[in-house]
C-alpha cells in the first residue's frame, strides 16, 4: 500500500478542519454530520438531500474546491462499503448510482485539468491541510468573499492537488468497481475504470 493509499485508509473525520475548508457556497462545517447521515442509510429522501448537499458544494461548474479532496476520501470509502450492499439497500443503490455518475464527472475534470495546466500537486495529500493553505478559524462571509475580490485565493499548486488528489481518492475504488461488472451499475463502473 503506497502513502496516498494508507492516507484514503486511515484518515479520520474529525482529524480534517472542515470548517476551515472551503465549498462552492462557504465552508465545509456541516460535513461530518451531513456524511453521518448518509453512512446511516436509515431513509432515502435524508441520504439523497446529505449526499446532494455535498457534492453541489464540493463541484460547481467544474470547479473543486479545499474540501473536495477530503471529502472524497469518505466518499470513496462509502462507496466501497455500499457495492455488497446495493442489492438489499435502496439507499446503498442511491448512493452508488449517485457517486458513479459524480465520481466519472471528477475524473474527467481532472484529466482536462491535467492537459491544460503544467502543475505539480503538492507533495503529499496531508500537505493541503498545512496551517498556511487553512482559512480563517471563524468563518465570516464577507471576509471570505473579500479574499476571493482580492485574489488571495489558492496558490496554483494547492489548487492543482485538489483535482490530482480528488482523482486519487476516486482511484480507491478501483476493487470495488471491478465487482460491479454483473450489475445494473456495470457500463457507469466500465466507463470509470476507463478513466482510471
Amino acid at each position: 500500500m503506497n502513502q496516498i493509499e494508507s492516507y484514503i485508509q486511515t484518515l479520520k473525520i474529525d482529524e480534517v478542519p472542515w470548517h476551515r475548508l472551503t465549498t462552492a457556497y462557504g465552508r465545509a462545517s456541516d460535513f461530518p454530520k451531513l456524511f453521518q447521515q448518509i453512512q446511516d442509510m436509515s431513509k432515502k429522501s435524508a441520504v439523497k438531500s446529505a449526499l446532494d448537499h455535498v457534492l453541489s458544494d464540493i463541484e460547481h461548474q467544474g470547479t473543486f474546491w479545499h474540501s473536495t479532496p477530503f471529502a472524497m476520501i469518505f466518499l470513496a470509502r462509502l462507496f466501497c462499503q455500499c457495492v455488497p450492499e446495493a442489492d438489499d439497500s435502496e439507499c446503498a443503490a442511491l448512493i452508488l448510482e449517485e457517486l458513479l455518475d459524480f465520481f466519472n464527472l471528477a475524473a474527467e475534470l481532472h484529466l482536462e485539468d491535467e492537459e491544460l495546466y503544467d502543475e505539480t500537486p503538492l507533495p503529499h495529500f496531508s500537505d493541503m491541510l498545512k496551517e498556511e493553505y487553512l482559512w480563517s478559524e471563524i468563518y465570516v462571509e464577507e471576509e471570505d468573499e473579500e479574499r476571493y475580490e482580492e485574489g488571495e485565493v489558492f496558490p496554483d499548486d494547492l489548487f492543482y492537488s485538489f483535482y490530482y488528489y480528488s482523482y486519487q481518492a476516486i482511484q480507491y475504488c478501483r476493487p470495488a468497481l471491478k465487482k460491479l461488472e454483473q450489475t445494473s451499475f456495470r457500463e457507469a463502473a466500465e466507463k470509470l475504470l476507463e478513466l482510471l
